[in-house]
């Protein structure tokens, strides 16, 4: 039998760069502070350390996992390439115009986002669809030279195309990808049809825009860490953790990046789902807590929650409604400017905010000595004694703690006329308090009540916070998995290949014609399986069908799951009821006598993820041995207490520790408030609850 492969998962994150090794012997991981101006050097840094950890040679690692920001940095800070738009005649101005939505409904002084591309740069096309795919306007090929041979002189990078109604004739945004490959062959070019190829003109539009504006810069960076890695040696192949959950290939990637921009979050949420089948979970909170935000998720029946739209670039401190729409599939969660590096200062009524500015990794929070000298919540953590200034990271970062009291001093201390300590407790728990709201929102929003749910928590910082966020939510329990301080790279390792198919086809339920369902979901599985294919998957590929659906006259539309069955064989009278009885549980009960539409349909092709290994149950019995004691300050009750102090590896499965207390290893630390224990399994998952509950 041959032995398991060496793989390598990457996670590119604001702050730290993951590098997790899983080998033969076991697993071996690092935190890397991410370089900026070529992320690839934090990389190889990571590559180097967790193979001389190992014993294993660069080029003994067979498969290589990769997840990064870059994509949503570059939309975020407007670095993307010099792009162009072509679209239809009389709707240059649609991403500008918007949905004339108002995200602040009562704010006389309102800002809009800019649109990721001027107006200037925005050309049109005399052509139109109908909404039937019929061709209204045809396209003068003659025009479309004079247009490409204008957008030639102008210089212009890459190109995005997107025209009404493409998504159901895709002949004339192919005919102008054709032209430009014959006069522009250096330029690159996306198109709507392919990038996203739904209804809803702004959504797509963006989205395609997105893609064109962040293909150069992710293609070149792509092109360089391949280069670099084959220098290393681990010339293997390299994958790309998409925002759905799955892995694609690098050359997929290269081609549509925009499905990168929530890769690291996905690979939390897949990290997740994972422990929670280990675990026999169903209803678990999942709570990612890196350097710059953090991320919340609602796992059911092991499944992350998926949507097919999201925002990047909000302007308004995370607020739905003020960033860039984003249509492809994604991981549904909800994420706040909340992470270890998140910025603290009071504001002109005098409140401690926090976030979403953070100070990243350069310079990073005040205690990192690296020139920051503004308080972050790392600050905070280290002055009410959740972290260890001399072993943080491992020992690779010292910390400063008079650098963080300093800092707190200035920033809020002596604005609001508090001690250090005092200024600490009002960030912690503002940063806290603003998770937790932003859990119970969007359990709300979903329909679910948090009390009966278990959450896991991990990236570098949630262990830190994750009791007191339990506290704060009502949850009991709290899990935090062995290697919880590089979960998403982790999370890389257990993902699927997979890739989703979308169209948008409009069809009444009194017009359902079962013939063409048939054969559109045929279409769709074989798009979606060639990506799959693409990624040299070998094994047996799934798929996964899915319609969106709603009232007529609504304005947005419910996912309904269909067997291969139903999918195989569709049936109006089956869709309906489906549809209903999904419509009653997100709302109560179905609306009588209405018709009911189907507007998007999917298929996601997959590969088998690795079944997780169910785990025995295991009980606390008897004490960790404990290696003195630390002064901790205890948010509960506003005082400072004593914490015995337990180092993770002596946490054998059944071993057990009281609150308050903290539980030390190289990447993290998990805080055990006073009204909690803590103890070990079997996998070495840390088990945190109300003491109430744990025995």
């Amino acid at each position: 039998m041959p032995p398991p492969p060496i793989r390598l998962g990457v996670d590119i994150g604001g702050t730290f760069t993951d590098v997790v090794l899983e080998h033969p012997g076991g697993r071996a991981s690092t935190k890397v502070l991410t370089t900026y101006a070529a992320p690839e050097d934090a990389i190889i840094e990571g590559l180097h350390r967790v193979c001389a950890e190992a014993g294993v040679a660069a080029g003994a690692i067979s498969q290589i996992i990769h997840g990064t920001t870059l994509a949503t940095n570059a939309l975020i800070e407007r670095r993307g390439a010099r792009t162009a738009l072509i679209t239809t005649q009389g709707f240059r101005d649609v991403i500008e115009m918007r949905t004339e939505s108002r995200f602040e409904q009562y704010d006389l002084n309102l800002t809009l986002p800019e649109p990721l591309l001027p107006r200037n740069r925005r050309y049109t096309v005399a052509e139109r669809m109908d909404a039937q795919g019929g061709v209204l306007i045809p396209l003068d090929r003659g025009a479309v030279e004079a247009l490409v041979d204008e957008l030639a002189r102008a210089g212009y990078e890459s190109v995005a195309v997107g025209l009404l109604h493409s998504y159901v004739n895709d002949a004339h945004e192919r005919l102008i990808a054709e032209v430009l490959a014959e006069r522009m062959p250096d330029a690159m070019v996306s198109i709507s049809s392919e990038v996203s190829p739904q209804m809803r003109e702004y959504e797509r539009f963006n989205t395609t825009i997105a893609n064109a504006y962040i293909k150069p810069l992710m293609k070149s960076y792509l092109g360089r860490l391949r280069a670099r890695l084959a220098a290393e040696g681990a010339g293997c192949p390299v994958f790309l953790m998409h925002s759905g959950g799955g892995i694609m290939s690098l050359e997929s990637a290269a081609e549509f990046p925009v499905r990168l921009v929530e890769s690291g979050p996905a690979g939390g949420a897949i990290f997740a789902a994972d422990i929670a089948a280990r675990h026999g979970l169903d209803r678990v909170l999942s709570f990612d807590m890196g350097g710059t935000t953090a991320k919340i998720c609602l796992i059911r029946g092991g499944m992350p929650k998926t949507a097919r739209v999201f925002e990047v670039a909000r302007t308004y401190r995370f607020k739905k409604g003020s960033g860039m729409p984003i249509s492809i599939p994604v991981i549904d969660m909800v994420e706040i400017g909340a992470g270890g590096g998140s910025l603290a200062h009071v504001d002109s009524m005098g409140q401690i905010r926090v976030g979403p500015e953070s100070a990243g990794s350069e310079p990073g929070p005040a205690c990192y000595g690296r020139g920051g000298d503004r308080p972050a919540v790392t600050d905070a953590d280290l002055v009410l004694g959740k972290l260890d200034p001399g072993n943080f990271a491992g020992g690779s970062i010292p910390l400063d703690p008079d650098a963080s009291r300093a800092a707190l001093d200035a920033a809020i201390g002596d604005r609001l006329g508090m001690d250090a300590t005092e200024a600490a407790w009002g960030l912690a728990e503002v940063v806290d308090e603003n998770m937790a709201n932003a859990a119970r929102v969007h359990a709300v929003e979903n329909g679910e009540d948090l009390s009966d749910y278990t959450m896991i928590a991990f990236g570098g910082a949630a262990p830190l916070h994750a009791a007191r966020l339990c506290e704060k939510l009502g949850i009991d329990r709290c899990l935090v998995p062995e290697g919880a301080g590089v979960g998403s790279a982790i999370g890389f390792l257990r993902a699927p290949f997979s890739f989703e198919a979308n169209r948008s086809v409009f069809m009444r339920m009194s017009e359902f014609d079962a013939g063409f369902v048939r054969t559109l979901f045929a279409e769709m599985e074989s798009e979606a399986t060639a990506f799959v294919r693409s990624c040299d998957a070998a094994v047996e590929i799934r798929s996964d069908h899915k319609v969106y659906m709603r009232y007529s006259g609504q304005g947005w539309e419910i996912p309904v799951a269909l067997t291969p069955e139903q999918a195989a064989a569709p049936d109006a009278a089956t869709f309906l009821d489906l549809f209903e009885a999904d419509y009653t549980t997100l709302f109560g009960r179905p609306v009588a006598g209405m018709e009911v539409e189907i507007v998007v349909w999917s298929v996601n092709a997959h590969t088998d993820a690795a079944i997780a290994e169910r785990l025995g149950e295991v009980a606390p019995a008897g004490d960790a041995a404990s290696g003195g004691r630390r002064d901790l300050f205890d948010p509960a009750s506003g005082t400072r207490t004593q914490a015995a102090i337990v180092a993770r590896r002596d946490m054998a499965p059944g071993r057990a520790a009281q609150g308050p207390a903290v539980v030390t290893e190289a990447e993290t630390t998990v805080i055990v408030p006073r009204s909690r224990e803590v103890f070990a399994h079997s996998d070495g998952t840390l088990d945190v609850r109300t003491k109430e509950t744990a025995r």
